[in-house]
């Protein structure tokens, strides 16, 4: 089948479109006709709608749109419990800077719960955070005047040392240098916590109990298997690991072990398994017998929620 040779263009000032294929002239409709589509011609498709790659800031969201969940993560936050540094993990909504949004909430204090619970902390109320940039391991805190005031010596130390754990989680500080309102110190309150050069967890080994768990944290829902983390000082790096419900039933009870003890902080990461029926509050204990008289000493407790 031979084709025919068109040409298309619009004639000035008519308002035609003219179409030449062998001399022929197809005037544009008029208002109320319907264009005459060949048979062979495709279909035209709107404009694709293009989405970019990168996210905005503020994107905006059509109102019929399901917005999905921002997913959290876990972040711990280092207070005092018995006098001793003591964990406690929170979700936060995901963001790039979780070491600004970490030690915001440490500074917020423990909430009512965890204080049901024993927590406390020694960073007064009203210390607010001014910046934080962390760069070759190093995390600089700038924090307002408020973080010096009151206290002796231990609440001075602990509160420095609460900053510095709550950091030091994050693979990227190792220490932590502090401003006080836009100036580096040397020093933290009248009672002098040397700043400088800045610390890290090894200088406050001492306010640490002698089993410390880092994870679970108390509150926390949890299923089976049950991985708990953590660092103990105890002879011979031995100690005890129970779980059982509130009601009394023991769902795991064994001997476990650090990677030191007996002067020397190891670590231990265990894996417990566990069966329960229906969702039941429970306790997961930690101790140590007494090389003395056998006696249960150096006791931990986390409340946590057990489900199937």
């Amino acid at each position: 089948m031979r084709r025919r040779a068109c040409l298309v263009w619009l004639a000035a000032g008519a308002g035609s479109v003219i179409l030449a294929c062998r001399g022929e002239v197809t005037p544009t409709p008029g208002a109320g006709q319907t264009p005459a589509v060949p048979a062979t011609q495709p279909a035209v498709s709107p404009t694709p709608t293009v989405v970019p790659t990168e996210t905005l800031v503020e994107p905006t969201v059509a109102s019929t749109a399901t917005v999905p969940p921002v997913p959290e993560l876990l972040v711990s936050l280092y207070f005092l419990r018995d006098g001793r540094l003591a964990v406690v993990r929170r979700p936060i909504a995901r963001t790039p800077r979780v070491g600004r949004a970490a030690l915001e909430a440490l500074l917020a204090g423990p909430t009512s719960q965890e204080a049901g619970w024993g927590f406390v902390t020694e960073i007064p109320a009203g210390t607010q955070l001014r910046d934080l940039a962390i760069a070759d391991g190093v995390a600089t805190v700038d924090l307002s005047s408020d973080f010096t005031s009151g206290g002796g010596a231990f609440s001075m130390r602990a509160r420095v040392a609460q900053v510095v754990f709550t950091l030091t989680q994050f693979s990227s500080v190792e220490a932590v240098r502090f401003l006080i309102d836009g100036q580096p110190v040397e020093a933290i309150g009248g009672e002098g916590v040397v700043v400088d050069p800045p610390p890290g967890r090894a200088a406050f080994e001492d306010l640490l109990p002698l089993i410390l768990v880092e994870a679970p944290g108390p509150g926390e829902t949890v299923r089976s298997p049950l991985r708990v983390t953590g660092s103990a000082n105890t002879f011979e790096a031995m100690f005890m690991v129970r779980l059982s419900t509130a009601g009394g039933r023991v769902l795991y009870e064994q001997p476990a072990m650090a990677t030191s003890g007996s002067g020397t902080r190891g670590t231990f990461d265990l894996t417990i398994a566990f069966d329960v029926a229906e969702p039941v509050d429970g306790t997961l204990r930690l101790w140590e017998y007494s090389a003395r008289d056998g006696s249960e000493i150096n006791v931990v407790e986390i409340p946590l929620r057990l489900e199937p």
